[in-house]
């Protein structure tokens, strides 16, 4: 039986837990993930966008499409959980996605992607319900695996496998907006979401909720390598910034969403910016 490639998007990401990680989605599925790791100052916004990113990219493709499986493993960084905040799945067209229940990351989602319900599910309940039916855990594997607070480990690939194969796994449907409020994108805080490898900061909006995109008037950026804000202006492409001048355009991700980039330069180091940075405050 031919599974789903697994992509995998996590904040621990150190060698050991790669390799750990690695070792049993490819013993559980038959072939190695891609795991990506998200180890920059604001794991939660890098995967918000990265996660929509990756489920846009399975659409545009002129012809049927294969399955695959996304696990997102970004626990928000609130102690509000005792052992962790629960894990929930939701398919999008063919692909599953099991995820942190975490605001930050299924927000986009429901504003973007129309997103309306996950279902989240009970360690506990889950693996008493698979050791009574399908799967072959002792009573100790069960207390083991619900104990543990290495649930990305343990737990999210077992689940994604049972997912898979169609087991009647146990879960509560949740309204997303019970979970986080479906975000205005014309009010709040814009901020970077990632910052790719030329330097160019991708924002957390898109470029047409920024007031002032498409006019010559341009946005007032925060700077915070000086200590200021600064009128950058706005373009329809990165062609058309003026080389060595920063600007703000359409970029590559989301759903036309604002990336501020110096053409032939680096943004984040021409203004000192990293992942989660506030770059402009929207009113409209």
């Amino acid at each position: 039986m031919t599974h789903p490639p697994v992509i995998s998007l996590t904040d621990c990401a150190d060698p050991n837990a790669l390799a750990r990680q690695s070792a049993r989605i490819a013993a559980l599925f038959g072939a190695t993930p891609s795991i990506l790791p998200l180890t920059g100052p604001d794991p939660e916004g890098a995967a918000a966008l990265t996660l929509l990113d990756l489920l846009r990219a399975t659409g545009l493709t002129g012809g049927p499409t294969h399955p695959t499986v996304v696990l997102v493993n970004i626990a928000p960084r609130d102690g509000h959980w005792p052992n962790g905040v629960p894990f929930c799945w939701f398919r999008h067209g063919e692909h599953l996605v099991i995820s942190t229940l975490n605001p930050r990351v299924l927000t986009p989602l429901a504003t973007y992607l129309g997103l309306e319900k996950v279902h989240v599910t009970d360690v506990r309940e889950v693996l008493e319900a698979a050791a009574g039916q399908w799967a072959e855990l002792s009573p100790a594997e069960v207390e083991e695996i619900t104990r543990t607070q290495f649930r990305s480990l343990w737990y999210v690939p077992l689940l994604a496998r049972w997912l898979v194969d169609g087991r009647p796994v146990p879960a509560q449907a949740q309204v997303v907006g019970d979970t986080a409020d479906t975000a205005d994108p014309c009010v709040g805080a814009v901020r970077v979401a990632v910052v790719d490898n030329f330097g160019n900061c991708k924002l957390d909006r898109p470029a047409a909720a920024l007031p002032g995109h498409g006019t010559t008037a341009g946005l007032t950026v925060r700077s915070p390598r000086e200590g200021r804000t600064v009128r950058v202006r706005c373009f329809d492409r990165l062609p058309d910034v003026p080389y060595g001048e920063p600007g703000i355009t359409v970029g590559s991700s989301g759903v036309g969403f604002a990336e501020l980039v110096v053409r032939g330069g680096s943004a984040a180091e021409l203004f000192g910016l990293r992942e989660g940075d506030e770059v402009l405050q929207l009113t409209c």
